[in-house]
């Protein structure tokens, strides 16, 4: 005799073990046959089952057992599907308050869950195979008509079956384009069976551009990275993250698909969607997004959580073919070194596809990467996120970047990236037109409050400071791959070869300056006592030839000054000006040896110079320098370097064995002019926001202690040239 209450006990368990619902409605006859819209089946006992033994089951009882459901209502259906959207996989906290909300058991949350899913897949699984058949069809019909084509061909000398050779082009185009389209079949088909366990599916045939393109080479994807400029490797330095789960590589595709779509209506689009503000940078409607795109990727920000929205647009026209570009933003190594002031780290986590025909159309990549200002005083912005290439019908590139933080098992992000990235159409001369959209939700209340204005207005880390800096960059690039000495180059460079191993120099002193003086995780910046504005940090430099060995102290502190950026930019990177704040100049001429310029602009150039000493007993200096200036900000970078590894360098040596420590100015416009007392008429009028960064070797020992006495030593310096530099900036006209 069964137990009343161990009987319901029992019922109540298997209403949670039965399979998806959509299963039982369909074996009974419902005419809703959508699993997700289906409760829990729970079967009711007769009135008589206490008194029925274990000898009475059997089809008579099984007749008699009476079935009820438990439907979802409406809204809980509503609830879990808006939930399922955002996040396919809920932890446990979220199915209990969910459950909690709608008044369902956690179990049945969690199921109706696993049956969406297991539902979503076999409709993608259907969907897949029904292309995989039609594509197969499509070409075993092609072949066959190829075939017949080509029995069809004879020799015009002696009536046999024609050679290749002897094919007319169309008709070996044709062959080769088949042979293409097969082996390209057989590879997504191998890709997406890795992540569905079946053949190809929608999203990577969506990927693949019917049109052939061939551009050389392989590229290559992945490698150690250890920053841009050298250093570490990226497990020391970046957070952990979680490999790509293989159940969460559909998702991903097709989520970066969409991602694709919604950029370019985006950077095609104009008002009302963007407006220009008072800076004239294009910035987003925010209604009018989530009125266009009222179920997108980034229609709903946290703002309770104290995050807002970002989004500019920017277009410019660089000197650079679209390949060579696309390259760039593809393989992370290159994108960190070109991007270096913006990119302080950056990794590829994994690829989910390596592009079509040799070139990165279709190549879709897992990525993490952390975004700063060159500051201390301006946090990082971490990001997790996947990029997706894609070469349209039109021959216009698309690279879009989505965050992918849903997927991610890790502490809560500040900054979410909605679907931002760039579209570039190709034009004469090797130049290209490049329209780049960021779209971001960030919440930037750690930033230090000189800094707010310009992180608001989209200069900080807008579209247009990518635009520009990749501008800039494009120029230093053409510079250095010249064959020939310019005419505005002077001094002791009598070679080629010399110019182009002091740009490499140049280039590995920039890198380094900019990924060590923003406030990176990675960066243990400490800020002095007694001092707010100033902070240090220590590294130990050991077997790196790039640096001389020993204990660096790195210093950076960040400042406001009254003038213009162009006049700070100026009188910093002048050597006429340079022994009034220049402290280790002791009062010394300073003369330039060599100017390579590399830009449009007069103080974009690359100079060696020398400190003569006004002290007969001290030594003259040489000081490598780099200045670059751009429509969001300029710098001034600088690093005293050894006479004879110059005169290596000077003839063409190789330039990786000079022993550098980067110190310098990033210079940046002030765009809270009104509030002191400042008239803002353009981007640059105002004032400057400053930050001076030195780096010191201390200690030529890498295991000794740094002393209290260098610290301070190091606090005076940089106050001292801090007052220096305002009083210079302020008394020269430049």
């Amino acid at each position: 005799m069964f137990n009343s209450d161990l009987y319901e006990n029992l019922n109540m368990f298997d209403m949670f073990q039965r399979p998806s619902d959509s299963d039982q409605t369909e074996r009974n006859g419902d005419d809703d046959n959508n699993d997700t819209k289906s409760g829990t089946e729970v079967d009711a006992p007769s009135a008589d089952d206490d008194n029925q033994g274990p000898a009475s089951s059997g089809p008579s009882r099984r007749r008699a057992k009476r079935k009820r459901y438990h439907r979802h209502t409406q809204r809980q259906i509503q609830e879990m599907e808006a939930l399922f959207k955002e996040c396919p996989h809920p932890d446990d906290k979220q199915r209990k308050q969910l459950s909690r909300e709608l008044g369902l058991d956690p179990l049945q949350v969690k199921f109706w869950f696993q049956n969406k899913r297991t539902q979503l897949k076999a409709q993608t699984e259907r969907h897949e195979n029904g292309l995989l058949k039609a594509e197969n069809e499509k070409l075993r019909a092609e072949n066959h008509r190829y075939k017949e084509a080509l029995n069809n061909i004879s020799c015009p000398t002696c009536g046999g079956p024609a050679a290749l050779g002897e094919m007319s082009f169309e008709e070996q185009h044709l062959r080769l384009e088949n042979a293409r389209l097969r082996e390209e079949i057989e590879r997504i088909s191998g890709v997406t069976a890795k992540y569905v366990g079946k053949p190809i599916g929608p999203s990577f045939s969506r990927f693949a551009d019917r049109a052939p393109i061939s551009f050389g080479t392989q590229p290559e994807f992945l490698g150690e990275y250890g920053g841009p400029g050298g250093g570490g490797g990226l497990g020391e330095v970046l957070r952990p993250v979680s490999v790509t789960n293989e159940a969460d590589k559909p998702l991903i595709v097709e989520l970066a698909v969409t991602a694709m779509e919604e950029l370019i209506r985006m950077a095609q689009s104009g008002e009302p969607l963007w407006v220009t503000d008072e800076n004239s940078i294009d910035v987003l409607n925010e209604n009018e997004y989530l009125r266009i795109f009222p179920r997108g990727i980034g229609s709903k920000p946290f703002a309770n959580l104290g995050f807002r929205s970002e989004a500019s647009r920017e277009a410019a026209v660089i000197i650079m073919n679209p390949v060579n570009l696309v390259e760039i933003l593809m393989d992370v190594n290159q994108w960190s070194r070109v991007f270096c002031g913006i990119v302080s780290r950056a990794m590829t986590l994994d690829v989910l596809s390596t592009g079509i025909a040799g070139n990165y159309n279709g190549a879709l990549q897992v990525m993490t990467a952390e975004f700063q200002l060159p500051s201390p005083l301006v946090p990082t912005r971490e990001n997790y996120f996947a990029r997706y290439c894609k070469r349209h019908h039109d021959g216009i590139w698309a690279v879009v970047d989505v965050s992918l933080d849903n997927l991610r098992h890790a502490p809560f992000t500040r900054c979410r990236r909605r679907p931002s990235g760039c579209l570039i159409q190709e034009l004469p001369n090797g130049y290209s037109k490049v329209i780049w959209v960021e779209n971001v939700e960030v919440d930037d209340r750690g930033v230090s409050d000189i800094y707010k204005t310009l992180v608001i207005t989209s200069l900080a880390f807008g579209a247009k400071r990518w635009v520009a800096t990749l501008d800039r960059q494009c120029e230093r690039l053409a510079s250095a791959m010249a064959n020939n000495i310019p005419a505005g180059d002077l001094g002791v460079l009598n070679s080629s070869d010399g110019r182009k191993s002091i740009l490499k120099l140049a280039e590995r002193m920039v890198n380094s300056f900019c990924t060590g003086v923003g406030a990176s995780t990675a960066h243990a910046w400490t800020t002095l006592t007694g001092s707010d504005e100033i902070r240090v940090m220590t590294r130990k430099s050991i077997d790196d030839p790039g640096r001389p060995p020993g204990i660096v102290l790195s210093a950076a502190t960040s400042f406001w000054v009254a003038v213009p950026p162009r006049k700070a930019f100026n009188i910093l990177r002048s050597e006429k000006f340079r022994s009034e704040w220049d402290i280790l100049s002791n009062g010394g001429v300073v003369d330039e040896m060599a100017h390579i310029a590399n830009g449009r602009d007069p103080g974009n150039c690359v100079s060696l110079l020398r400190v003569n000493s006004a002290n007969a007993s001290q030594s003259n200096m040489l000081i490598l320098q780099e200045s670059s200036n751009d429509a969001t900000g300029s710098y001034v970078i600088y690093a005293p370097v050894d006479f004879a590894a110059m005169n290596i360098v000077l003839t063409g040596g190789d330039p990786d064995y000079v022993s550098l420590l980067p110190s310098g100015f990033a210079i940046l416009p002030d765009c809270e002019g009104p509030n002191r007392g400042i008239e803002i008429t353009e981007i640059g009028s105002g004032g400057s926001l400053v930050t001076l960064a030195f780096q010191i070797l201390v200690d030529s020992a890498p295991n000794s202690k740094i002393s209290v006495g260098s610290v301070a030593t190091v606090n005076s310096l940089i106050k001292c040239t801090l007052e220096r530099i305002r009083t210079a900036v302020m008394c020269n006209d430049a």
